[in-house]
């Protein structure tokens, strides 16, 4: 205390001056408003250059979406409006027909028959692939540490294989003369699927569809419910456990409220992927037999590409893209409702 109070009182006039004129042109420059001090932040918010940086990193992706979906997307809109057939593209003519095209498909008993199907066939593999993996995710949560471990190799292999691979393997899996399928069958005791044609039949082949979109499908579904089971308190299940709930009752009272978002988002993303499904519909058997496990995609594929009709494909593929579009659409509207309740 000594030392300052003697550094205050020798501290020179010619100082005190300085240091008076140096406040004195602070406030001629600008008063209240002097300038911040060098490295603070202005008063008016971040800069130009802050205020841009995030769309200038979001603009890569951005024009990589738009060249690589965007361009097609709009290519097919406008092919859907043409009357595009191995002639027009022989002599390379552009012949606009308006909705003709998605008259010719609205009006067709063909279309509304593989819509049908399509949704059938949607609905029937979204259940499936979500019970089977709900179940497998609380499997997970239940095993201990190296039998979840060789299960979730198990499942990571199924995820992991390419659909093109997988649907060779079950190709030959379920081959009439040298199928493992038919032989295992023949040794149980049916001796009539010895040489049975699994592709003969509309429903075996979709039995054969089903079982390799669900076989590849469960794994992310599992792997999703797993996560979440994990965020969920063990004070939860203890308080149910000492209110007398059985495995049911928790499910029912626990589980599934916590996991609700887990579901919603990942039924959506299965309804879109399970509804847009090709490779396997179309490798299996290319929609056969008659035509009769045509899905809207193959549908697509085989009026336009094979058929070489392809506006009238364009047009089967926009509208299949609009029906996507409205479940979108409704998952939204639930995911917003369920925000608003929270």
């Amino acid at each position: 205390m000594a030392v300052h109070s003697e550094r205050v009182q020798t501290q020179s006039p010619a100082s005190g001056k300085a240091v008076v004129a140096s406040i004195e042109t602070s406030a001629a420059g600008g008063g209240a408003k002097g300038s911040a001090p060098k490295g603070t932040r202005s008063a008016d918010g971040p800069g130009l250059g802050s205020r841009l940086a995030p769309y200038l990193l979001l603009l890569p992706a951005t024009v990589a979406t738009v060249a690589l979906l965007g361009w097609p997307l709009v290519k097919t809109v406008l092919l859907s409006f043409q009357n595009l057939n191995k002639r027009q593209l022989v002599l390379h003519l552009t012949e606009w027909n308006g909705f003709d095209n998605y008259k010719e498909q609205l009006t067709d008993p063909e279309f509304w028959s593989v819509t049908g199907r399509t949704v059938v066939f949607t609905l029937v593999n979204v259940v499936l692939i979500m019970v089977g993996g709900t179940l497998i995710g609380l499997l997970l949560n239940h095993l201990g540490k190296k039998m979840r471990l060789v299960l979730s190799i198990g499942l990571l292999m199924a995820w992991a294989m390419p659909v093109v691979a997988a649907t060779t393997v079950y190709s030959w899996l379920f081959d009439q003369q040298w199928g493992v399928v038919n032989w295992v069958l023949d040794q149980l005791g049916w001796h009539s699927m010895a040489d049975y044609n699994w592709m003969s039949d509309q429903y075996s082949t979709f039995f054969v569809v089903i079982l390799l979109i669900v076989w590849q499908s469960v794994p992310f579904v599992a792997f999703n419910m797993y996560a979440g089971l994990t965020t969920i308190p063990r004070e939860l299940y203890e308080a149910a456990r000492m209110d007398g709930a059985g495995s049911f009752k928790i499910f029912g009272s626990v589980i599934f409220p916590s996991l609700k978002p887990f579901f919603l988002a990942t039924t959506f993303l299965e309804i879109i992927w399970v509804f847009k499904a090709f490779t396997q519909v179309y490798a299996i058997n290319a929609g056969g037999p008659e035509k009769l496990t045509r899905t809207l995609p193959v549908h697509a594929f085989l009026e336009g590409s094979s058929g070489q009709h392809y506006g009238v494909g364009s047009a089967i593929a926009v509208l299949t893209i609009l029906m996507l579009g409205a479940l979108m659409a409704y998952y939204f509207r639930i995911m917003i409702k369920q925000e608003d309740e929270l």
